[in-house]
């Protein structure tokens, strides 16, 4: 009986989806629930599982093309049997001259097409995607990174490059963006999770990182400050009585932004579990365009690769995102003497048509006077 796989029904605010992968080629053996193909769209990648035991009959659509909601895009024969594969062709040993004859059963297509019209063998590439496979990025890199003096590849964007474009020009185009700036003496924070991270890790099974301390201090600021989570609609202000808080993830594809949901009532654990999940999830493919959406606030932690300052860009409809940096140790001033201290400095990239400057100063000072005394912050003081 042949069984039809479709498109999933995609949300209203994504019209269409690329086709990324196929993880399977015509004749292959294919099992329930096993993915078949990605679908990239401007948000997040979505898989396409398999309906039912069978063999793949039908591919409709090549890598590249574009297909809407409830498209039907294979045909399975169910409960059929694959026929027995032909004798693969040997890989070349060490020191051998690359050939397109090669074996690529095991890459996509476009990866296996690119590999045969470059001449490049695919065991000589290191591959970044599931379970080790090459991909078509993997080999574009492979070529362009030698053989010639001046080597140059176009490639096309991806979906979500595109879409993470388009939304960078949106807030350039239609904020009137300003940045403020503050610094952070973080050595009470440090001390904190000296003394309590391995206890923490005991009872909660999630390490206590530093996002969870800026998460819970953004959130009680945004209480106190509700225009800076506010946003803008046509003429109207839109004050939102919760701190649904998008947490920036970094992922080969580009940034992605998941929201967590209500960060005044979470606990440090909560967050810490959430953003973890989220990150793993994010490197995996596995967001849903449901965890993407929403968010009345940014926190985009740069740090993480040695950045020491910069002007985030703050991801419309939303007014405001906090930038965190690099810490590093700086000679201060306490007490009258000078010390050494763990320093951060911190950014806020705010709408100024809605945030006045002093409004954005004192949420960043807010900010800084609950990471420099982190035991009032748990106290709710």
């Amino acid at each position: 009986m042949s069984i039809e796989v479709k498109v999933p029904v995609l949300p209203e605010s994504v019209s269409d989806a690329i086709i990324a992968t196929w993880h399977k080629k015509v004749g292959d053996t294919v099992r329930r629930d096993e993915n078949l193909i990605d679908l990239e769209t401007d948000k997040v990648v979505l898989e396409v599982p398999s309906p039912v035991d069978g063999v793949l009959k039908e591919i409709k659509f090549e890598i590249g093309a574009t297909v809407t909601s409830a498209q039907v895009i294979a045909v399975i024969e169910e409960g059929a049997v694959a026929a027995a594969p032909a004798p693969a062709a040997a890989i070349p040993a060490a020191g051998a001259t690359p050939s397109a004859k090669v074996d690529t059963s095991a890459l996509p297509p476009g990866a296996a097409n690119y590999a045969a019209r470059n001449d490049v063998n695919p065991a000589d590439v290191a591959g970044t995607g599931r379970a080790g496979r090459v991909t078509k990025e993997d080999l574009v890199k492979h070529v362009t990174s030698g053989g010639g003096a001046r080597p140059e590849q176009r490639v096309p964007m991806t979906r979500i490059r595109q879409r993470i474009a388009e939304r960078m020009m949106q807030s350039k185009n239609s904020i009137a963006m300003l940045t403020s700036f503050n610094e952070v003496n973080l050595s009470k924070v440090m001390a904190m999770r000296k003394e309590l991270g391995e206890p923490f890790e005991k009872t909660h099974g999630i390490k206590l990182g530093f996002m969870s301390f800026f998460a819970k201090a953004a959130a009680n600021a945004l209480a106190k400050h509700g225009i800076v989570n506010a946003s803008v609609d046509g003429n109207d202000v839109i004050y939102h009585g919760y701190a649904d808080i998008s947490i920036a993830v970094a992922t080969e594809k580009g940034l992605v932004t998941p929201v967590l949901r209500n960060v005044e009532n979470m606990s440090f654990a909560d967050i810490e579990a959430a953003i973890a999940g989220y990150a793993k999830q994010a490197r995996e493919g596995g967001l849903k365009l449901e965890d993407l959406q929403g968010g009345t606030f940014t926190i985009t932690n740069g740090g993480t690769f040695g950045s020491l300052m910069s002007t985030p860009i703050v991801n419309p409809p939303q007014s405001a995102i906090l930038g965190m940096h690099a810490i590093k140790e700086r000679p201060i001033a306490e007490n009258g003497q000078v010390v050494i201290a763990p320093m951060m400095y911190i950014a806020l990239s705010y709408d100024h048509r809605i945030i006045d400057g002093k409004d954005a100063v004192l949420f960043l000072v807010d900010i800084k006077n609950q990471l420099e005394n982190p035991h009032r912050m748990l106290l709710g003081l």
